[in-house]
């Protein structure tokens, strides 16, 4: 694995650690956030632990791989997360370009800047192709940032019970 840092003008991108569980509660526990994240449901402790073990299991796919905390550079604040997440679709091995930002950081481009980074990254360093980005039909702004990173919309599928659209690089 390459193992190099993640940045972008204004982020940095790194690993989740438990210290920062509190933050990853404040996203899922916020309904506007996770508004189109799975079945659109905030989620407790219990269940924000099994998410915190689910984001450490996505790095066992190496250290370029899973959600990564995004630090904004300046003031060290943690805007969201984002990374390149493994999934399986239709039986596909994909690389999904994933992001999430809180809401007092929404409107501000982190989205945009982090999954155009992901995307630099994941293509030079990785030397991957394809991309994708799975996003909920009335997700308008997440459909934005994948047409905004050159992904369009390659097909509809149901996965785990939602409708979502798979976006593509190609």
């Amino acid at each position: 694995m390459l193992n190099l840092p993640i940045t972008s003008e204004r982020l940095f991108f790194r690993p989740y650690t438990d210290d920062d569980f509190e933050f990853l509660m404040s996203l899922l526990s916020d309904p506007e956030v996770v508004r189109f994240i799975g079945n659109g449901e905030t989620k407790d402790i219990n269940s924000g632990q099994d998410f915190l073990n689910w984001i450490y299991s996505t790095y066992e796919f190496g250290e370029d791989v899973g959600l990564l905390a995004l630090v904004d550079k300046e003031d060290r604040t943690l805007v969201g997360h984002a990374g390149l997440v493994p999934q399986t679709i239709e039986g596909n091995e994909e690389m999904e370009i994933g992001y999430w930002i809180s809401r007092k950081h929404l409107g501000k481009g982190y989205a945009t800047e982090s999954a155009k980074t992901l995307l630099e990254y994941g293509s030079k360093l990785l030397d991957r192709k394809r991309f994708i980005s799975l996003i909920q039909p009335d997700n308008v702004a997440s459909i934005k940032i994948a047409n905004k990173i050159g992904m369009e919309l390659d097909k509809n599928i149901v996965l785990r019970g939602q409708d979502v659209q798979v976006y593509s690089t190609v």
